[in-house]
Formats: C-alpha cells, structure tokens, sequence
C-alpha cells in the first residue's frame, strides 16, 4: 500500500470517529467509539504534523526562482526536509501495529537455573535488578510465591507487579540469563558460569481465558519459609494443577482465600502466555523481527563480573556498567531492545513513498 493512501485511510476513520462522537449514542457505543478515538488520535496529530511540513516544503519551492531569496529558501528546505525526515520516522513507528499486551500488568518469575547455590545467589541479584528497576518506574510489588536456599539465594520466586505499560518494558527480560563470575560459595578465583532464567507473562483480563472447574485440581499445603522450615501452622498454600496442560501454580503467603485468588491469577496468565506463544511462533516461521517473544530457553544476556559487562546477545550490544545496570538501571537496554524491535517492524510495513 502506497503511504498516502494509508494515511487517508487513518484521517477518514478519525473524522468518522469525530462525527459520530457529536451525535447520538447509547453508553455502549460511547465507550466503544472513544477508546478508538483516543488511539487514533495520536496517530492523526502526528499525521498533520507530517503534512504540514510537507506543505511547507512546496510553499519554500515556490520561492526558491528568486535570486534574492534563492539562499535563504535553500537552508530552510534543507531545515524543514531534516523535520520531515524525523516527523516520518516518529509517524511510521506510529503506524506499527500495536501489541495490547504492552499495557499490561505482569506475572515476573525469577528461577535458578544451572549453577547450583551459585545459581540461586545470581537469580537473588537478578530478582533485586527488577525490583530497584519497579521501584523507580512507581510500581507495585506483590510476592506470590518464593523459595531460598540455605545461603539465601533463590530457588523460585513469582510476583506480580502493577503499574503502568509494565508488559511493554520487561517483555524482553524472558529467556535465560548468564552469569560469569568467580563464585561466592568458593574461596579459590576460577570463573564460574552460570544461569537463571526469567519469564514476564502479561495478566489475562477475564473475558480472556476460560477455565473449567473440571479441568483444575487444588490442592492445600504448609506454606514454606527460607531452607524449607514451616512458617505458619495451618495449610494456606494453594498448589493449583491445570490437567490438560500440566501447568502447575502455586501461592504460600498467609491467606489461603488470597493465595487461590493469585494462584488462579497466575495461572490465566500462563494459559493466555501459552496461546498468545501459539500465535506469535505462527507469525515468526514467516517474520523473524519478535525479539521479546523468543524461546524462554534461549540465553539473552551475559553478566561478566571480571571485565563489568553485561553483554546483550539479541542485539549484539556491550555495556561496560554491570554495577549501574544491577541497581535497577535497565532503561538503557530496554530501549535499545525496543528500538531494534521497532526497525525490524518498520522494514516489514513496507510502505511506499
């Protein structure tokens, strides 16, 4: 499709939104036509913007035959060409279909993976990563489900955190994370490698997953604290088994009524991820551009503690700041992740000029 035309497509269903939002509507079609218009919107003043300089353009040709003016109209074609260049950019990304899931609140889980106590001492600094990362994005934290080992390492932990657009800026942290490092648990200096793997799932709204009572078996259990020692004396733990699919969840904090609530939660999460991975692997056998959508069992990043990189393999980029990155200053690789995502996508728009 030829670019014009798409924009006149987007201008066409704005002014329709507009005018139907002027007239007579029941409460149903209110909501229903302003979530439409309010997504449009941005995309339409972006569309002005875009001609706007386009016609600027034309208005300095006109004048460019002047010999008098022929100078001065040459820098500001040259100025208001480098606008145009960056208003198409920002109207194109625009353009990219949008992923709903991005305003989502997510369901973060942190596991030890290969590495043994040191495995669990590194998932313990990745899990810390993302809560400094949390605090400083203003989001909320509620722990669902966490076991330790005896050193205080991380064997499991699965939270939710709630806040704004949290699926759009920790979808790309899913996949396995490697650590290179002499071990704590050893006094001698050999490098030891490493991992721990991370999934971020977006939280099902409920229209969205159905489950059938006949399909789950619950089941009630002490609720554990660090090395496996009992917390409580009574069976609040919620271990929820999803029989068709075999996933199992669990939730051990003190209320068994809340630990159902968030096991269940937790498990349309999983049940929503599964599909939503059944469409997204569909779309990537023919385009290849998902980095935040990629096999859970693939290594993405490499925490090197001798040099103080941290090296991020989707994207080939290398940061020589572990330390910085650790205390929850992710900004930098979620935005190069997201920019290499919104290049690939642009490529596959394929709009003509």
């Amino acid at each position: 499709m030829h670019l014009s035309e798409k924009l006149e497509e987007i201008i066409h269903k704005f002014n329709f939104l507009e005018a139907k939002l002027n007239g007579p509507l029941n409460d149903t079609d209110i909501a229903n036509y302003s979530k439409q218009y309010s997504e449009l919107k941005p995309v339409f003043e972006k569309i002005k913007t875009f001609k706007k300089l386009h016609n600027e353009i034309e208005e300095v040709e006109t004048i460019k035959a002047d010999p008098d003016f022929a100078k001065m109209a040459e820098d500001e074609i040259n100025r208001l060409k480098t606008m145009l260049k960056e208003s198409e950019k920002d109207l194109l990304i625009s353009l990219i279909p949008k992923d709903h899931a991005d305003n989502r609140d997510v369901v973060l889980e942190v596991r030890a993976g290969t590495g043994g106590d040191e495995a669990a001492l590194f998932a313990e600094a990745i899990f810390k990563m993302y809560l400094k990362f949390s605090e400083k994005k203003g989001w909320k934290i509620e722990v669902i489900e966490q076991t330790f080992t005896n050193l205080g390492g991380i064997k499991e932990v699965v939270i939710n955190v709630r806040g704004n657009r949290v699926y759009e800026q920790l979808k790309f942290e899913s996949g396995v994370h490697r650590v290179q490092r002499v071990p704590e648990t050893e006094s001698g200096g050999r490098i030891h490698t490493s991992a721990a793997t991370v999934a971020v799932l977006p939280i099902a709204e409920a229209k969205e997953v159905h489950i059938d009572a006949n399909d789950i078996r619950i089941d009630t259990m002490r609720s554990s604290g660090a090395g496996g020692q009992h917390v409580n004396t009574t069976d609040s733990a919620v271990r929820i088994t999803h029989l068709p699919s075999g996933i199992v969840v669990t939730s051990s904090e003190k209320s068994q009524h809340q630990n159902r609530a968030k096991a269940m939660e937790v498990l349309k999460a999983k049940l929503f991820d599964l599909e939503r991975s059944q469409v997204q692997n569909k779309i990537s056998s023919e385009r290849k551009f998902q980095v935040g959508s990629g096999d859970r069992s693939e290594r993405i990043r490499t925490y090197n503690f001798p040099q103080g990189r941290i090296t991020e393999h989707r994207i080939n980029l290398s940061l020589y700041k572990l330390e910085h990155i650790l205390e929850g200053n992710l900004d930098e690789i979620v935005d190069a992740l997201t920019a290499d995502e919104q290049a690939k996508k642009l490529a596959e728009l394929n709009y003509e000029g």
